[in-house]
This record gives C-alpha cells, structure tokens and sequence, in this order.
C-alpha cells in the first residue's frame, strides 16, 4: 500500500469576488475549503488529484472548472482496466474532445455560460502506473531533496514566446472557445520516488510566489493552506489553490 500524505486548500483571494478554482482529491472536491488527509492506497487500482481554474463570464468559470473535475472524477473511476501507456492517452483524449462539445452545447443553452472554459492539471495513479496530465496554465511541481522543479509546461502566450514572466493569455484550455485543445500527458512512474512531494497549483500561487519562496516554505515545512497564506500576503489578487500529495510507503 502507499501511504500518501495529503493537504489542499482553495480560496478566493483578497480580489476577486467569487473562487471559480477547484480541487478534486480522490472523490472529494474542494473549493472554499481545506484538506488534510493520510490516504492508503493499493497501487495497483487509480487515484487521482487534479485541480482547475475557471475562466469566462459572471461565475461561469466556476461552473467550467466544477463540470470538468466532477465529470473526469467519474470518467477516470469507469474507464477500462489494463490500458497500456499509448491507451491511456488515447481515452484521455476521446474525454477531452467530449468535455469540450459538453461545455460548448452548455455555453450555447445558457448564452451566460458561453465560452467558459478552465484549465487542468493532474497527477493520476493507474494500476501501478503514475501520470501527470496538464491543458493551460496551472501547474505541476516536484519537490525532492530539498529543491523544486516544475515539471509542467505553461500553455501560455509568455512561454510561447520565450518570456520569463507569466501572461495571462493562455495559449489552450478546456472549453473557452479554444478550437484546438490538447493535453500533456506523461507516464512517469519511473520516475517517482518514495519521499517525493508534488505540488499542484493555480496561477494565484505561481504569479505572486515566486519559485524560490515556494521551495523554501516547503523546505520549512509549509502546508498547502500555508502557501495560500503566502500568496495573499503578498496581495492575493486571483483565487488560490494548492494540492500538496507525499509520495510514501
């Protein structure tokens, strides 16, 4: 069994009016909230973190964002058993395209709802096999020995054209209005070591904490509710999620 510690915490900000991010853990989704867990988990069955921000209109965002995670929740618990890594991408996929004409028919029956979208970042346990999965600019770190690395890439219009600093453009989304949706998704099972920590977040942590800061909180111990704390000290001006997951036995 793997004994994985857990926190998460997703809030508004000090800005914004309403929190259109979300965090699924497992079968609990969080938005407004927090969460502290020790999960055991058979490794050779699935479990899955993923976290969403919603963009678009008056609070369509935080409907994208929660139709996404509740639907992938329950696409990922039904989807066949023994997929080899190329399988797993493809199902994936086929999941894309539909959340996509599902939010599109959503956005054309309720005019509000038009063009929402959010993004999408993942760690995904399959049968003995791990992946990560990332569409937008939400992002997937690693924190091992003491030092953090990102491991997802920005669907950003700054990264595309080589700037250092975050855009808010992002470049692909699920939903939005983006023609061309695609998702990173990279089976890294070899690479996961007992001890590692991986942090997902939205950009309200990444855009007001720097890398740095973020490595050196972890290393201090910090939790996901702590480095929430530390993105609204330094002004808050987007909602703000984090999911921290310990990689253990």
């Amino acid at each position: 069994m793997l004994k994985c510690n857990v926190t998460a915490a997703s809030r508004v900000g000090c800005i914004r009016d309403n929190n259109e991010d979300m965090i699924l853990v497992g079968d609990t989704f969080i938005r407004d909230d927090s969460l502290s867990e020790t999960y055991e988990i058979d490794p050779s069955k699935r479990f899955l973190m993923a976290l969403a921000d919603g963009m678009g209109g008056h609070n369509s965002g935080e409907v994208a964002s929660s139709d996404v995670l509740h639907n992938l929740q329950f696409f990922y618990s039904d989807i066949p058993s023994g997929l080899c890594a190329g399988d797993f991408n493809e199902v994936i996929y086929e999941w894309l395209t539909s959340m996509n004409n599902i939010l599109e028919a959503k956005g054309r029956v309720e005019p509000a709802l038009k063009d929402m979208g959010t993004t999408l970042v993942a760690l995904a346990l399959y049968e003995n096999n791990f992946y990560w999965m990332n569409c937008g600019d939400s992002r997937l770190y690693r924190f091992r020995n003491g030092k953090l690395e990102q491991l997802s890439i920005d669907h950003s219009l700054s990264n595309l054209l080589g700037e250092k600093g975050h855009s808010n453009v992002i470049t692909n989304c699920i939903g939005g209005g983006c023609d061309n949706s695609y998702i990173d998704i990279v089976k890294c099972t070899s690479d996961v070591k007992v001890g590692d920590m991986f942090l997902l977040c939205s950009d309200g942590l990444s855009d007001m904490v720097s890398d740095r800061m973020i490595e050196n909180l972890l290393n201090d111990g910090a939790d996901a509710s702590q480095l929430c704390d530390e993105a609204e000290n330094a002004g808050g001006l987007d909602n703000v999620s984090v999911a921290l997951i310990t990689i253990g036995f």
